[in-house]
């Protein structure tokens, strides 16, 4: 049994004769008879029922159709990779996605990285909530995206690769941030403004209000981490956020950071692309920029 004995069996199960899988793969209809006859000879099994001039797999070619698949795909798949591996210089378009944090605070230092190996690469670069850009990746409209974790959907290949630390943040004048420790009970009865309902960030911190019996008095969601910085500045409420998105606030002193005590609030963010055969270079190589750039990111005080 060979490759090409293979690709004729697939042949004539795809087009359900003998003489129109001659045609297609431009041999003799006799080649093809011969091959298939010598696989049913070595197999000891008839491959296919003769129905006048059509055909059909039998049980046996059946689970020879299904090794074929198999053994043809890893060839193009592995074919593909050495090409891609050959080539040393990328050129083309990534279709990259994230949220505004990652936007804001990773993508940045990231896509400098990426661009002293692959210069002639052209990065697309698409922010918005969580559903929309889950929504592009599987409409092939982006190729991957780096989001916060856990995502529901067996279609979905998800790769942690960062854990944030999440922090309560106030404004200086607050009471709370004249306190040195800060309990679940400090809490209570306090405003808010947080991310939006549904988002992973918000999952963490509802999850951490729940536990402790906490029902917050929120005054705004939204996904944008600069309007959560300003309303919380002028006191409209405290927030909670990873550190990234607001060391430059909390070493100036234009915001106070606390952490509650007896909380541990983090959240997991991760490369997610729709599962398939074969991940491109391109996208290896994001994922191998981000490895060299994880030691530059600021993640916890």
């Amino acid at each position: 049994m060979d490759l090409r004995q293979l690709e004729i069996l697939r042949a004539v199960a795809d087009k359900g004769s003998f003489t129109a899988a001659a045609k297609i793969l431009n041999v003799s209809q006799s080649a093809v008879s011969r091959s298939v006859l010598l696989l049913e000879e070595e197999l000891r099994e008839p491959l296919f029922l003769r129905l006048g001039r059509r055909v059909r797999p039998t049980a046996a070619g059946s689970a020879l159709l299904d090794l074929s698949r198999r053994v043809l795909a890893d060839v193009r798949e592995t074919t593909a990779s050495i090409l891609d591996q050959s080539q040393r210089q990328l050129a083309g378009t990534l279709h990259l996605g994230g949220g505004m944090t990652v936007c804001l605070h990773v993508f940045p230092a990231l896509l400098k990285e990426f661009r002293k190996t692959h210069p002639k690469v052209e990065i697309k670069l698409t922010t918005g909530a969580t559903p929309q850009l889950l929504e592009r990746l599987r409409s092939g409209a982006l190729d991957v995206g780096l989001l916060t974790l856990p995502l529901e959907g067996s279609d979905l290949v998800q790769v942690p690769v960062m854990r944030e630390e999440l922090l309560l943040v106030m404004p200086p004048t607050h009471k709370l941030a004249k306190l040195r420790r800060i309990t679940s009970a400090d809490l209570v009865g306090q405003r808010w403004v947080l991310f939006e309902r549904g988002s992973s960030t918000r999952r963490v911190i509802d999850e951490m209000l729940e536990r402790d019996a906490i029902r917050p008095r929120i005054v705004m969601e939204t996904e944008n981490v600069e309007i959560l910085k300003a309303l919380t500045m002028i006191g409209m409420g405290l927030t909670v956020l990873p550190y990234q998105s607001l060391a430059r606030e909390a070493r100036s002193g234009t915001l106070r950071i606390k952490r509650i005590e007896g909380v541990s609030m983090v959240r997991e963010t991760g490369w997610v692309y729709v599962r398939g055969a074969r991940v491109p270079r391109m996208v290896q190589d994001i994922f191998e920029a981000l490895r060299r750039t994880m030691p530059k990111l600021r993640l916890t005080p």
